[in-house]
């Protein structure tokens, strides 16, 4: 059985969600409430492949919210994650995601250094962060798009910004080994790393976000918005593509865009039969029984598979050929990347 963990985008959305799944007691608190709120199990799952095979999971809350980072709480941040991770093991899920904020606080907490949650050991072959299926989805987005939008990958230039991070550099691998795209940009805050990866990839321009921005005939953008953003459309080529990999998928509303500027939600596919659950409509996609985030696709797929080892995880570790395996048995169960624009 495989499992996913995940949390809501805000205070409001989150108590909103509460109040319409019967938690009444949830809706009607503040964020110390929530600090202290246990996981929850909420939802029930089964989905079927293409090739006639079923396979059951359950969707974990992790009941963090964006809100401890800003409101520096970090110690019931990363609690959240790894008493959800503790409860997705107590209900003997093989194989689970780890998905949103969940990873990046693992990872950047180092929270594999914490073994043992009560009396649950934790096995950490359980989970896997999703984010290879993610890069490969993103990148076969970038290609599909472009074509559809009549941009020429061999004359592009191609910004990633979030360059350096897991899923950015796994992008920007991909682009550099399986694309004849034109000219790559590398967008981050560390210096260092960047210089790192450019090294690693034999090419790639670093820049700051201002000067890549008016360069790229497509932004791939796999880092958190800074506060305050807003993208003057002015200054972006025409036709140009934005695909917003982040979470959550705000990049659209940084952007006054005009007709030829292309927004996409970056890292979503969607499945050719429909799924039995409730989740994806809390979290508001477009089409909720067939569309999710490739994170949690990924859990899917090794269920289906019967990988139960955490096939991504740690920094900067994906491969592209990790990438092309995953993406093999993303197309054999039915699930493509979303091409959907996002409406101006």
């Amino acid at each position: 059985m495989f499992g996913l963990i995940g949390h809501l985008t805000n205070l409001e959305h989150a108590r909103s969600v509460a109040q319409d799944l019967g938690y009444d007691a949830f809706a009607a608190e503040g964020l110390d409430f929530w600090c202290s709120a246990p996981p929850q199990t909420i939802d029930n799952i089964t989905v079927t492949s293409i090739t006639g095979q079923t396979i059951e999971g359950r969707y974990v809350e992790s009941c963090f919210l964006p809100e401890m980072l800003a409101a520096r709480r970090i110690k019931a941040a990363t609690r959240k994650i790894i008493n959800a991770m503790a409860h997705a093991q107590k209900i003997g899920l093989d194989i689970t995601a780890l998905g949103g904020f969940s990873s990046i606080i693992f990872e950047n907490f180092n929270l594999n250094q914490i073994k043992r949650i009560r009396n649950i050991t934790l096995d950490f072959q359980r989970f896997t962060t999703g984010n290879t299926h993610t890069a490969y989805i993103i990148c076969r987005q970038v290609e599909q798009a472009s074509q559809k939008l009549g941009i020429e990958l061999s004359k592009a230039t191609v910004a990633v910004v979030g360059a350096t991070g897991d899923i950015g550099s796994a992008v920007c691998r991909w682009l550099n080994t399986r694309t004849d795209v034109s000219e790559l940009l590398l967008v981050a805050r560390d210096r260092a790393r960047l210089q790192a990866l450019q090294d690693e990839l034999g090419r790639g321009k670093v820049m700051a976000l201002e000067e890549a921005l008016p360069q790229a005939d497509i932004v791939v953008w796999v880092a958190s918005l800074p506060q305050g953003l807003q993208i003057d459309a002015k200054t972006l080529k025409q036709p140009c593509l934005l695909i917003d990999g982040g979470y959550p998928k705000n990049l659209d509303n940084q952007v006054d865009r005009p007709e030829s500027v292309y927004v996409l939600k970056g890292g979503i596919v969607e499945h050719s039969l429909d799924i039995d659950w409730r989740i994806m409509k809390i979290v508001n996609m477009d089409v909720p029984a067939r569309q999710m985030f490739a994170c949690f696709a990924e859990s899917m797929l090794l269920e289906f598979e019967k990988w139960h080892t955490n096939f991504s995880w740690g920094r900067n570790q994906i491969s592209v050929e990790k990438m092309e395996l995953i993406g093999d048995v993303s197309i054999k169960h039915g699930f493509k990347p979303l091409l959907s624009f996002v409406r101006g």
